[in-house]
């Protein structure tokens, strides 16, 4: 309908993604995106290492085994369409000893059900050919894994939107969310209000606090975990020419520390994961009093940190010693050493956890009544960015239709 508003809380690539494709498959309907930033992608997707994943690592049948292969396809042609950065650099992920091989090839047939284009398995010796400096006993190559600019794509899904007929209405921190009778909400923010016949939910790092203000239940909780990332000196930056990954553990989330060549010609090394002391805690000693309290009362936490609590020491480590954080770096690359980075940038990941203290690996994407919310997007999520909303916005306008 003509008259219809629906509202998208959250200015990052998801939501962003999401409000342009409901505003294009429904020309006429106001869409209004709101974020309590005053710059669009300005929390995870800012701070993201700009990978767009080719689909290896996921559970076949998952939304993220199924998003992330559609998400690629079609980020990659809007990139080349619009001319933003896209650079197929390849990634390998490597077996450095001889217990990781048998996890490498479960990896290699669960990435073949996933559909990857262009997998193929190397020995030692084509790894070396691939990346001259790296080692290992085997690997995985995946020549269309790329890398990008997510926060371009995020202006420019902006532009998309504002285009079609939509706003992107900035500093506007939603703080309460109220189901009208008779159908729609009515969305507050100080004294300003919007009233939507439909709203959908992609907060992100506040993606459960938002959720409560619409009765969308307190579960999964999010848990914000701190990535750091060092930078390697130019001069020793040809030593890695694309992406160089570790075989993933899997009874944690994390992929561990890995190489990632950005497309302005850096290469990082990172992130680490280490819990983070506020919901938007980018330095080390950023502290929220309440997020402590509020993890410190929720039961998952502490399941949480008895089954993790060795791995976490580790990371801490790694956060306070350049040495420790290059050690485990310098079994993929010897040859970089500690004196060859500094300390780069960080983000923050919002980790879904559940009251049994399980960490939700999956996208979570929960609709009642009118209000749909996102409430885990973890990686792939920018590279599957326009299929998520794809999938969002199926669910929206169907519903719209029904009502």
């Amino acid at each position: 309908m003509a008259d219809e508003t629906i509202a998208v809380v959250g200015a990052g690539i998801v939501g962003l993604a999401t409000a342009r494709e409901i505003a294009l498959r429904r020309p006429g309907t106001r869409v209004v995106v709101l974020d309590k930033e005053h710059e669009v992608a300005a929390h995870q997707t800012g701070h993201n290492s700009g990978v767009v994943h080719a689909g290896i690592y996921y559970r076949p049948g998952s939304l993220k085994a199924r998003l992330c292969t559609r998400g690629m396809a079609m980020l990659r042609e809007y990139c080349r369409d619009r001319h933003l950065p896209y650079d197929e650099c390849g990634k390998l992920v490597v077996a450095v000893t001889d217990d990781e091989v048998p996890r490498l090839q479960a990896l290699y047939a669960k990435s073949l059900e996933n559909g990857v284009p262009g997998l193929r398995r190397v020995g030692a010796g084509g790894i070396h050919e691939i990346e001259p400096y790296a080692v290992g006993r085997a690997a995985l190559h995946s020549p269309r894994t790329a890398i990008t600019d997510y926060t371009a794509i995020a202006r420019s899904f902006a532009r998309d939107v504002v285009d079609s007929g939509g706003e992107v209405r900035l500093g506007f921190p939603v703080t309460r969310v109220t189901r009208l009778t008779g159908g729609g909400v009515e969305v507050g923010s100080g004294d300003e209000t919007l009233r939507a016949d439909r709203l959908v939910l992609c907060a992100g790092l506040q993606s459960d606090s938002v959720a409560r203000l619409a009765d969308d239940g307190d579960e999964p909780r999010i848990v914000p975990f701190r990535g750091e990332y060092m930078t390697v000196a130019p001069s020793r930056a040809h030593m890695v020419r694309g992406l160089i990954y570790p075989v993933p553990d899997p009874r944690y989330p994390f992929l561990g520390v890995h190489f990632t060549r950005r497309v302005n010609g850096e290469v990082e090394v990172g992130p680490n994961a280490v819990l983070a002391l506020a919901r938007e805690g980018y330095r080390r000693f950023d502290v929220d009093v309440r997020e402590l309290a509020r993890l410190a009362g929720f039961p998952g936490m502490w399941r949480l940190a008895r089954e993790h609590w060795r791995t976490g020491v580790k990371e801490v480590r790694g956060s306070l010693s350049v040495d420790a954080y290059m050690k485990a770096a310098r079994a993929y690359v010897p040859a970089l050493h500690a004196a060859d980075v500094v300390r780069g940038g960080a983000g923050v990941r919002a980790q879904a956890l559940g009251r049994d203290g399980s960490l939700v690996d999956d996208f979570v994407i929960h609709r009642a009544g009118g209000v749909t919310a996102v409430r885990n997007a973890p990686s792939p999520a920018a590279t599957s960015s326009m299929a998520i909303a794809e999938h969002i916005a199926d669910t929206v306008l169907d519903d719209a239709r029904a009502t």
